[in-house]
């Protein structure tokens, strides 16, 4: 049965949070339109279009909002329960503050559960359709995605580097072009400026250029012996198809394997897989290694006779030398290039299991960061005691950004192979429990931690002992 007191905690915690967690999905929605503004901008594209390419990103931030939401939620509701006597009322009636925060237990647990369903089911679904939107956008209108200094491959058959745009958006200069008619023939296009667009039927890239030279090769794929052709233009157009990359439907088939796109059930699942084929690579690596360097045991007495002469000339006659160490040669350039080539494939997989592992962290540590940023931030709450948006709000902002710079050095040291998936994933978990626990200890003992008369009386104590040591 709820009681009066847990129904006055509620109210004045649910208004709090749920502005708080509307304000940050705005402001992290925000952050990822700067991001990807390069990609979004001039591409023509409709209202529907970015409305879902930013609300499949939004889904993905939720995870992200809860615990900031929550953090932020808490400490105002506490400090404004302190700041207008109610808390001290409160405790003064024998209540404590376990009890006083225990509705508000239940629903940073509940927001746990719920924060780790979004992980787990519906933010791997809009990653696909974020990465699968991303994808068709990128490839609609290459023309103004052509950066300076750098090739545009994203036309079949042509490679594309301008030097330098100008602010107008069309005319570039220092143009060149690789064309690649066939796997023989390489034609090349080098001019001074040029002035490119997009035609009216939205077609073709059209490029006008001034001032150049054309290095053309002719001939046919199968005959070696072709034609070099050198042709000097103070004008020349030249038209790209784009009906290739123009914005499609694409199927999002080709990205479901992409760890950020499974539930924790799906990589648990590819992690056994994943271990299977390690251990059936190094078995098999094994048993050809034995194979290939499969002698018959030596005796005694060859051992003997061996350590004496030190050469295999006591066993293989001097005709038959010249073959066995050409033979000996081949085996062991094979097996080099076998373990070479094992090597890859295991570092590959032992990659894709860092992956999947760090990615199935990530999906619990998130949602129990809710829990844990909750008693950081209704303890402090009841020692700040005061409310609004100034102290509550400084000091949730740099809790949060030691809460999320955790976040980052733990996926870096991940990364870097300084840390192990569950210890970089966990990090701010572990580093931040602590911390919880002791101000929520120093919050039911009345701690004194932002009460500045505290501060100065302790000062003047210590200064006045120094004197008084000095005299």
């Amino acid at each position: 049965m709820i009681k009066k007191l847990d129904k006055l905690i509620i109210k004045a915690f649910v208004g709090p949070f749920i502005a708080t967690f509307f304000i940050t999905c705005f402001v992290l929605i925000m952050q990822i339109l700067w991001k990807y503004i390069d990609d979004l901008v001039g591409k023509g594209l409709d209202f529907w279009v970015v409305a879902h390419f930013l609300w499949y990103a939004s889904a993905s931030l939720v995870a992200l909002a809860f615990p900031i939401a929550l953090l932020i939620s808490s400490i105002m509701t506490f400090g404004n329960l302190g700041e207008s006597f109610e808390l001290v009322a409160i405790k003064s009636s024998g209540i404590s503050l376990l009890r006083f925060m225990r509705p508000l237990m239940f629903i940073a647990i509940i927001l746990c559960v719920v924060s780790f369903f979004f992980a787990n089911n519906v933010i791997p679904y809009a990653n696909l359709k974020f990465v699968t939107l991303y994808r068709d956008i990128f490839y609609k209108k290459p023309a103004f995605d052509l950066k300076e200094g750098v090739f545009f491959t994203h036309i079949p058959n042509y490679a594309i580097k301008v030097g330098k745009k100008d602010r107008d958006g069309k005319t570039i200069h220092k143009i060149l072009i690789y064309e690649q008619t066939n796997r023989l023939q390489d034609n090349t296009i080098v001019a001074e400026k040029g002035e490119m667009g997009v035609s009216k039927d939205q077609r073709f890239l059209e490029f006008n250029l001034y001032n150049g030279t054309r290095y053309q090769e002719r001939g046919n794929p199968g005959d070696s012996s072709t034609e070099y052709i050198r042709l000097n233009f103070k004008t020349y157009k030249k038209l790209f198809d784009l009906s290739s990359l123009q914005q499609q439907n694409s199927s999002d088939s080709a990205f479901k394997s992409g760890y950020k796109m499974l539930s924790a059930r799906q990589l648990q699942q590819n992690l056994r897989t994943i271990r299977h084929l390690e251990d059936s690579l190094k078995e098999s690596q094994k048993k050809q290694v034995s194979k290939m360097f499969y002698y018959p045991a030596l005796t005694k007495d060859d051992w003997k006779l061996f350590q004496k002469e030190k050469t295999l000339g006591f066993t293989i006659p001097d005709s038959l030398q010249t073959v066995v160490w050409q033979k000996t040669y081949s085996r062991i350039s094979t097996l080099k290039g076998m373990l070479l080539f094992n090597q890859h494939t295991l570092k590959e997989q032992q990659q894709e299991l860092k992956q999947n592992k760090t990615e199935w962290h990530r999906k619990y540590a998130m949602s129990l960061s809710c829990l844990v940023l909750f008693f950081i931030g209704a303890p402090l709450g009841s020692i700040i005691r005061k409310g609004g948006l100034g102290m509550p709000l400084l000091v949730s902002i740099l809790f949060f950004l030691i809460f999320h710079l955790l976040n980052m050095f733990g996926d870096k040291f991940v990364r870097e192979d300084i840390m192990a998936p569950a210890a970089g994933m966990w990090l701010s978990v572990i580093v931040l429990t602590p911390i919880g626990a002791f101000l929520t200890y120093k919050a039911m003992h009345d701690s004194q931690l932002f009460n500045k008369e505290f501060y100065y009386r302790t000062f003047t104590a210590i200064r006045n002992f120094v004197m008084k040591k000095r005299d």
